[in-house]
């Protein structure tokens, strides 16, 4: 199978797992992104992980964080160290039980600094949880998605030069959103775990590799 044709063959077949399941695999341990989360991007509110692998909302702000212009003072996300201007990508969020979280990708040129709203003519494309429940795909409007089996773990695939950013629920290996744009700047994974809301927010969000595919 070529690498040219993975878009149309992950949105197509990743909903026939595991019959697709050999065929999947060797096309995604080619396009396996080694993404970090970059320090120097992370809202005053997130801790994230010594090996950066994870990030969490605190309630208390850190202290001693310069002001940089990369770093998020209004939206509680950080960034991946890495960004991408052309080729295929694909990495994997375990969202585990979170009430509230979003994960996708941002332009290069977003807003960092003041208030704003993240959706996809202000550079973000993204998928969202709230309320424990609730999923979407942050569109114009919104549009809701109607998932089966809650996630425990979210597939991002990044087609740069097809304009495409799809999600996949790698619990039940079933497609769940697909953004069609054109893409002109870098782009950036981007993670946001959500406020902090009892206990059942309070994990962390965690980048994995997809191992158990083996």
């Amino acid at each position: 199978m070529e690498v040219t044709s993975v878009s149309i063959e992950l949105e197509k077949n990743f909903s026939s797992f595991p019959r697709q399941y050999f065929a999947l695999r060797k096309i995604l341990k080619q396009l396996i992104a080694d993404v970090t989360l970059d320090p120097e991007t992370a809202h005053p509110n997130l801790v994230l992980s010594e090996d950066r692998k994870s990030v969490k909302f605190v309630e208390t702000r850190l202290r001693d964080l310069p002001d940089t212009p990369q770093r998020f003072t209004f939206y509680p996300c950080v960034l991946a160290t890495e960004g991408f201007t052309s080729g295929r990508h694909y990495w994997e969020v375990e969202v585990g039980d979170k009430t509230h979280w979003a994960v996708g990708v941002c332009r290069d040129s977003v807003s960092r600094k003041g208030e704003l709203t993240p959706l996809p003519e202000t550079g973000y494309w993204r998928i969202r949880l709230w309320n424990g429940d609730k999923y979407a795909a942050t569109t114009t409007p919104f549009t809701p998605l109607h998932i089966k089996v809650k996630p425990k773990r979210v597939g991002i695939f990044l087609d740069y030069e097809a304009g495409t950013l799809s999600f996949y629920n790698v619990t039940d290996r079933s497609h769940i959103f697909t953004f069609t744009d054109t893409f002109t700047e870098k782009l950036w994974p981007l993670f946001y775990p959500g406020i902090r809301a009892g206990r059942k927010n309070a994990a962390p969000l965690t980048i994995r590799p997809p191992t158990d595919w083996e």
